[in-house]
């Protein structure tokens, strides 16, 4: 799917799961495992397009929380080997 993005949005999402995985490194010392990232940005992804109720809403989070997570964890498989090498 990753390839099929247009230019402009994978280099952007490059760069964002970049940084995400950068802090994930870090993560002995500012306790922002890949978990708590996704916690943190994952509502500010991806919603859902229209008002639902509260239950829909948290099964969407967390599954959008769940999708970031293995983004950041999985960022240089996804996004190629030398992600670390944009910063």
């Amino acid at each position: 799917l990753v390839s099929q993005l247009p230019e402009a949005n994978l280099i952007l999402l490059r760069h964002l799961f970049g940084v995400l995985h950068h802090i994930e490194q870090n993560s002995g010392v500012n306790q922002m495992n890949a978990f708590n990232l996704a916690l943190c940005i994952a509502p500010n992804m991806l919603w859902l397009p229209s008002p639902t109720g509260p239950e829909e809403e948290s099964q969407s989070t967390k599954k959008v929380a769940l999708l970031v997570q293995f983004l950041i964890e999985n960022s240089g498989e996804i996004f190629g080997g030398d992600i670390a090498s944009l910063f």
